[in-house]
């Protein structure tokens, strides 16, 4: 169910409303929007009477959400979300395209440094580096750790980058939740649906990355499961499915990226390197994701890739991700969009 107020509506009437609707036993969601705000209900196993609700003061009108994934419906909220960030001009969202770049492991303190210092200074405004790593393998490199995400807070201070980083179960979540910006999710967990309501509870933004083989449903259903519990900063992240095509890593789904803007008000990135597993690939793809209409990119940046301890053929060259930036400064404008190019080196150093 969804209650809509009036655009004259009061904060006091829509704290009214979430009352009423908490003492009924459900659970109240207010997602204010340009013009109104909306509340979402959930918790109901059914319809119920709609009549008393209807007339509270401030409500314009009660209406039936069907789909499934009610919270991360358009039904419920027309405007696109917008995730901001305290004391930073850094968005995800809206008009600008957002560039998301990094290793994809944090490897030393000196490589982090060398990655993040190349990367803000042609434009990105958010970090990414792996602190702890599922891998195939048990064998294979896991993770830095605690000392990786303490690097990151570092690379923060030094240059303004805001930083992305993946937590792999409920231990891990309160550690990046501690240091990191943006919480991540990934593939492999995308329907850990315990880690995702723990998620939930965090007033931090959440990015969950696609799963292996998920369908759409599949991918704003687990968008759901974060914000039932009450957090609205979800942004998603294409970065290709398992199919039987062997020239790539995964097949980069583009087409979800349409789909998902008609259907959901959250932001969608894509991310090219999981999804080709091939350096080639990368910059072709970012520059179909930005066209398709991608709210921003993910991207694997490494100095020295040949000898990276994860994923070093999908990495790209620091002058790779430049050239990037420059492709897609020109390609945001023609599909309504802009590329605002973060703190630059000299401010950053200042």
């Amino acid at each position: 169910m969804l209650v809509v107020m009036k655009a004259q509506a009061t904060p006091e009437q829509v704290q009214a409303v979430c009352d009423y609707i908490d003492q009924l036993g459900f659970r109240a969601h207010p997602l204010p929007g340009a013009q109104r705000t909306a509340i979402g209900i959930t918790g109901n196993k059914g319809e119920f009477n709609r009549g008393n609700l209807e007339e509270l003061s401030g409500v314009a009108e009660v209406i039936r959400v069907s789909k499934a994934y009610k919270l991360a419906s358009r039904d419920v909220k027309e405007e696109d979300t917008i995730i901001r960030f305290a004391g930073s001009d850094a968005t995800i969202g809206g008009r600008g395209v957002a560039v998301v770049a990094g290793p994809c492991s944090i490897e030393s303190r000196e490589q982090a440094f060398a990655i993040a210092e190349s990367v803000a200074a042609a434009g990105a405004q958010f970090f990414r580096g792996g602190a702890y790593k599922p891998r195939t393998s048990p064998y294979a490199f896991q993770g830095l750790g605690l000392d990786a995400l303490r690097i990151m807070a570092e690379i923060r201070d030094r240059f303004g980058l805001r930083i992305v980083t993946e937590a792999i179960d409920a231990h891990t979540l309160g550690l990046v939740a501690e240091w990191a910006d943006v919480v991540q999710i990934g593939a492999r967990n995308m329907q850990n649906f315990a880690l995702l309501k723990l998620a939930g509870k965090l007033r931090k933004p959440v990015l969950i990355k696609r799963g292996l083989s998920a369908t759409l449903e599949e991918f704003l259903m687990a968008a759901e499961y974060v914000m039932s519990e009450g957090n609205y900063q979800v942004i998603l992240c294409e970065r290709g499915v398992r199919t039987f095509a062997d020239h790539a890593r995964n097949t980069l789904d583009l087409s979800i990226i349409p789909a998902v803007r008609r259907l959901s008000h959250l932001p969608i990135l894509v991310d090219p390197s999981h999804a080709t597993g091939r350096r080639d690939s990368v910059l072709p793809m970012a520059r179909a994701a930005v066209a398709s209409g991608a709210d921003g990119v993910m991207v694997e940046v490494h100095d020295h890739p040949e000898k990276a301890l994860s994923d070093g053929p999908q990495s790209i060259y620091p002058e790779q991700f430049a050239l990037m930036m420059d492709e897609l400064a020109q390609i945001a404008p023609v599909v309504g969009r802009s590329l605002p190019r973060g703190i630059h080196i000299e401010a950053a150093r200042a």
